[in-house]
């Protein structure tokens, strides 16, 4: 599956404005924005809200996380296999929140591979990019873990990481996109992201916090 560009990545984590029933409403956000405004946007839910979005929505889902387990002895962990059966379209892996070895990057991501699936790395600098992307995922968000809620964009905070990021991925592997993430959640936030080489943008609280979660979508995408 591929998606097509700018594309807006809406990691919903753990907040309770994007957990159950807010979720869905919160999907349903992402769909009639991406509808309006023609751009790609992207659940990325609890594991426990995926099948219900995946069942009322028309929108891309990623899981947040998947484990590099076997079926099997493993309580608590996040199956690859239980995940496909729900109907995700792909997941995020490594994020700053729920960092992963780069064995089980390497596995999960072959695993999307092999399932037709979507991955996409997070990565916190221009080395954990350039190492991400030998792996050949879809996309590399970078997002310096110090930007990540504060609402100061490393597009504006730091914007050689991403130029830098984009430069080195693409010298690995052409067809993997960078994602600029962390602090994004404004028009003049992703026009700065896309004019410095990425593809889209991750993000979470800017919009899941906002009093309209769908009207600062459009105005994240107004500039575009």
């Amino acid at each position: 599956m591929s998606l097509k560009t700018p594309v807006v990545i809406l990691n919903f984590k753990t907040y309770l404005e994007s957990s159950g029933k807010k979720a869905l409403e919160l999907a349903e956000a992402l769909e009639s924005a991406g509808e309006e405004s023609g751009i790609t946007m992207v659940a990325v839910p609890q594991a426990i809200d995926i099948y219900r979005i995946k069942d009322e929505t028309n929108i891309p889902v990623l899981s947040q996380h998947i484990d590099a387990v076997s079926p099997g002895g493993h309580t608590g962990s996040n199956l690859f296999e239980s995940f496909v059966a729900s109907g995700i379209d792909g997941t995020l892996l490594n994020h700053s929140e729920c960092r992963m070895t780069l064995a089980d990057i390497a596995e999960i991501v072959k695993k999307t591979k092999e399932a037709e699936l979507i991955s996409c790395v997070c990565t916190n600098n221009i080395e954990t990019s350039v190492a991400a992307a030998t792996f050949s995922p879809d996309y590399v968000a970078v997002e310096p873990p110090e930007l990540i809620g504060t609402g100061i964009p490393v597009s504006k905070a730091d914007p050689e990481v991403v130029e830098g990021s984009v430069s080195k991925v693409k010298a690995i592997n052409k067809d993997v996109k960078v994602l600029c993430g962390a602090g994004i959640s404004t028009g003049e936030d992703m026009a700065a992201a896309i004019e410095l080489g990425a593809e889209g943008v991750l993000l979470a609280s800017g919009i899941i916090k906002a009093e309209s979660p769908k009207d600062a979508l459009l105005d994240l995408v107004s500039k575009i």
